[in-house]
């Protein structure tokens, strides 16, 4: 045990239960998401750059220069794979391509969290 285990109050198991403290205000989830969406509004107009990968290939210069149209340029995924979703050169989630009305775009199957990222 260290010296902060001391300082956690702890329940009492014996005795009635009571509320949260009076300095915990209670929030429905839709509350609760106009205050987060609240606190992050400084944030907002800040630019990000969002990369979605769908793959990588590796090539010399002379091979890139040989690229026209209707040539198939061999990446390292395969179909139905996962994209890598970045954001500011850092990966943050995985995703899947998709149609929408005439125009590519992409859905988040996966968060990365920060042990993931490696």
């Amino acid at each position: 045990m260290s010296d902060t285990d001391s300082q956690v109050p702890l329940p009492n198991l014996d005795g009635p239960q009571q509320g949260p403290p009076d300095d915990i205000e209670a929030y429905s989830p839709d509350e609760q998401t106009a205050r987060v969406a609240a606190d992050l509004e400084a944030v907002f107009d800040v630019p990000v750059q969002v990369s979605a990968v769908l793959g990588r290939s590796r090539m010399d210069v002379g091979e890139l220069l040989r690229l026209g149209p209707g040539t198939v340029l061999e990446l390292d995924r395969r179909v139905g794979e996962a994209i890598d979703i970045y954001v500011n050169n850092r990966l943050v989630a995985r995703g899947e391509v998709v149609l929408v009305e005439d125009k590519l775009g992409v859905t988040m199957t996966e968060i990365i969290n920060n042990n993931e990222r490696g």
